[in-house]
């Protein structure tokens, strides 16, 4: 009596690696999580970016110095190195900084600074400093590096008024870093509601909202800033200059979004699955946010992470020509005015370390961006 073969199990099922099924039975999300783990710059950038914003988050708790703070004996001081050994050849388990005293250069006759190694001061942790509110909460005046008075320290030296740079940098990467976001975030929102209003309700309603998108893209960006900006009132508070300048950036960034979430609209409203959801009678808000909306999500974020750089740029830009933040509030691009002279950039080249960090930022960003682009495009394997 002939017996029946034994059931084989399909072999390539079994030997498949068990990341590669559990993809297979993964949401978008999912997917999309798995291969931006494989994306080391992005993964890199984002920890960079991380880092940034926890710097800001704390900027006056890790600035040594506050923004209204500054010694007119100080004045252009070059980046103060921080030491191990002192000028005796002994090593130091504390790193510290020497006092600087002020020569005369005998050629130039230019005001110079040299360590003056008979008084050294130790760097330390959470010494006290100028007091300020920790978060917006509670006042205390504890600050994450520094040194005791009458010391100085100066880690990426001061600008012309004899305030330390790397504590303004800190300070100034809070309206650096959260002018892009809000402003993006607003610019999301209208780019959203506007285009998906003219892509799925289409006839005059687009017309209308199309010719007003091309009349805002055709003004340049320069003048427009210009205009804008002289519409603000002067002498106003900084919180107020800010919430303007996120206004204008808002007005003038939601139209490229709207523009594309107006295509998608268009080349998916009329698929199946959208038809059948009109004639089961689902209303207009559900199809949008339920049907349409899950269809280029992924696209959304990509596109807002890419826009951030670009809003970096336009605010460092506004306040690089005057026309954004002004003191005594700072930012990047408010930093970077000092380095409008070339003689100023030639005598002291450290105040181009603003520019260094919008720089690392803006590449971050975009690392970022191709990182969630790969990840996000549903035919890359």
């Amino acid at each position: 009596m002939r017996t029946l073969p034994a059931f084989k199990r399909n072999t390539s099922e079994t030997t498949r690696p068990k990341a590669e099924k559990d993809a297979n039975y993964s949401s978008q999300w999912q997917l999309m999580y798995l291969r931006f783990k494989k994306h080391k710059l992005a993964r890199i950038s984002l920890f960079i970016l991380s880092a940034l914003y926890i710097i800001a988050l704390l900027a006056q708790f890790i600035a040594p110095y506050g923004l209204q703070s500054y010694d007119s004996k100080y004045v252009n001081v070059p980046p103060m190195g921080l030491r191990f050994v002192d000028a005796d050849g002994k090593f130091h388990i504390r790193p510290f900084v020497y006092e600087l005293k002020s020569e005369r250069d005998p050629e130039t006759m230019r005001k110079v600074f040299v360590p003056d190694t008979e008084k050294r001061h130790n760097l330390k942790f959470f010494v006290k400093g100028e007091e300020y509110k920790f978060l917006g909460t509670f006042k205390t005046s504890i600050h994450l590096i520094g040194v005791n008075e009458p010391g100085r320290v100066f880690l990426l030296g001061t600008d012309g008024m004899g305030r330390d740079l790397f504590s303004r940098i800190v300070l100034g990467s809070q309206i650096s870093l959260s002018i892009p976001l809000v402003g993006v975030g607003i610019s999301f929102v209208l780019g959203l509601i506007i285009g998906g209003i003219s892509g799925y309700f289409g006839g005059w309603l687009d017309s209308f909202i199309q010719r007003i998108i091309e009349i805002i893209r055709s003004f340049p960006t320069l003048p427009l800033w210009m205009a804008l900006s002289a519409a603000i009132p002067p002498r106003i508070p900084v919180v107020t200059m800010y919430l303007y300048i996120v206004i204008i950036f808002a007005f003038i960034g939601w139209t490229d979004l709207a523009r594309v979430v107006r295509g998608k609209f268009i080349s998916l409203k009329n698929e199946d699955y959208v038809v059948a959801a009109k004639i089961a009678g689902v209303s207009d808000t559900k199809i949008i946010v339920k049907h349409l909306l899950p269809g280029f999500i992924s696209y959304l974020v990509v596109a807002t992470t890419l826009a951030i750089p670009g809003m970096i740029l336009a605010e460092t830009a506004m306040s690089f020509l005057g026309l954004g933040i002004r003191s005594p509030a700072t930012s990047w691009g408010v930093l970077l005015q000092e380095a409008q002279k070339i003689e100023n950039v030639a005598l002291y080249p450290w105040k181009l370390f603003p520019l260094g960090i919008v720089v690392l930022t803006v590449l971050t960003y975009n690392f970022l961006g191709d990182g969630l682009r790969d990840a996000a495009d549903p035919y890359k394997k």
